[in-house]
């Protein structure tokens, strides 16, 4: 391994972690580095790159803001090969920057409220036989969550992502995460009821009964009803005013 004096500056060790991770990337993405495996060693690392732990380091950390790698504390970095939930995960660290008030967050809730509109029009027009199994399912383990608030959210966001699933492209479920990811922290601090949850389960039931009816109009009118009276909470609940 070659030595490293302390008088490297940060410009050289800024460049060399790039040279580093640019290769690591290749690697990733090659599939050479197993996705889902632990990255190799630290030491590993530096003798193969020949450069020291800190920039071993510093390339580990830009990996892991590309969502390249996945961090924990007392762990090896796991390897995570890139796809569309990849690409999104690494924006969220900006997107959160986004939504440090309520005009970024009303933005980004209407962009899903734009993009649900067109998923239930697709359902409605082309859903298949085990698109509508998988919707009466998810309906059907939201009704039962009605009692309990957590698991009636988690059941909630699970019947959005059958949604998100029934084009068959990979983008939208890899949205889907996105929009569940960056706006939980908000919903986090809402305050839930049985009652409130069995309003969204009758809004939820009401769009699956449009896309049974194979209406896109009917379903895309109770979606969006559905998100407007959600957010028409939101903005009760956090007292901002008109919205």
């Amino acid at each position: 391994m070659q030595n490293r004096t302390s008088t490297e500056t940060g410009n050289e060790k800024g460049r060399a972690a790039d040279s580093v991770v640019a290769a690591l990337e290749a690697q990733i993405v090659s599939g050479k580095l197993e996705n889902l495996a632990p990255l190799p060693a630290e030491r590993d690392l530096m003798e193969q790159f020949g450069t020291s732990r800190t920039v071993i380091r510093e390339a580990i950390s830009k990996l892991s803001s590309l969502g390249l790698v996945e961090t924990r504390p007392r762990f090896r970095p796991v390897v995570r090969k890139p796809d569309y939930a990849t690409v999104l995960h690494a924006c969220g660290n900006v997107v959160q920057h986004l939504l440090t008030d309520r005009k970024g967050i009303k933005n980004l809730y209407n962009s899903r409220v734009f993009v649900e509109r067109a998923l239930v029009r697709d359902a409605a027009l082309g859903a298949k036989k085990e698109d509508i199994i998988e919707l009466k399912a998810a309906l059907e383990d939201n009704r039962r969550a009605i009692p309990d608030s957590q698991e009636f959210y988690r059941t909630d966001v699970a019947f959005h992502g059958v949604l998100y699933r029934i084009p068959r492209n990979p983008i939208f479920p890899a949205i889907h995460e996105g929009y569940t990811s960056w706006l939980s922290p908000q919903w986090d601090q809402m305050l839930r009821s049985p009652e409130r949850n069995e309003v969204n389960y009758i809004a939820h039931k009401a769009i699956l009964e449009a896309i049974l009816e194979r209406d896109p109009a009917a379903a895309e009118e109770a979606l969006t009803n559905h998100l407007k009276a959600a957010w028409e909470f939101v903005r009760v609940t956090f007292d901002w005013g008109d919205e």
